[in-house]
């Protein structure tokens, strides 16, 4: 990561620009007492994923899968929090719901290995298959057959 100012590190070897982040203070849903209608104390951050550093094609794939609704239409990605009652505690907590979700965008998943059920198994599913149709079987009258 450059070590510059106007950073803000999000990973190992993957950063923002803290000029690309924007902070939106609203108010919080829910109850809060006599507070409730004059404290701004959710914290919504908004940001475009192309303006993150450092991360593979791959993983901006990724970036988006995990992102989920939180990604809009128009490609900004909003991390809300209201969990605190205090701006700079959900402002915190936002940054790292976003670190946290480049981390795991970073993780490179295993490779998947194509299994295929052993010798037993199919042999006790076919089994269990002619079971079945010898009790259908024996169900009929002698008409049907």
């Amino acid at each position: 990561m450059p070590d510059h100012p106007g950073s803000v590190r999000l990973a190992p070897g993957v950063w923002i620009h803290a000029a690309d982040l924007t902070w939106e203070a609203t108010r919080s849903s829910g109850p809060g007492g006599q507070g409730v209608n004059t404290t701004s104390s959710r914290c919504q951050l908004r940001l475009r994923p192309d303006a993150i550093v450092g991360l593979t094609p791959a993983a901006r794939v990724r970036l988006a899968h995990l992102a989920g609704s939180r990604l809009t239409a128009d490609g900004e990605l909003i991390i809300a929090s209201d969990e605190t009652r205090s701006l700079h505690r959900n402002r915190d907590l936002a940054l790292e719901r976003l670190c946290a979700l480049v981390v795991d965008a970073k993780a490179v998943p295993p490779p998947r290995r194509p299994t295929k059920p052993s010798r037993g198994a199919v042999r006790r599913r076919l089994e269990g298959k002619a079971h079945r149709a010898e009790t259908k079987r024996e169900r009929r009258s002698d008409d049907q057959v």
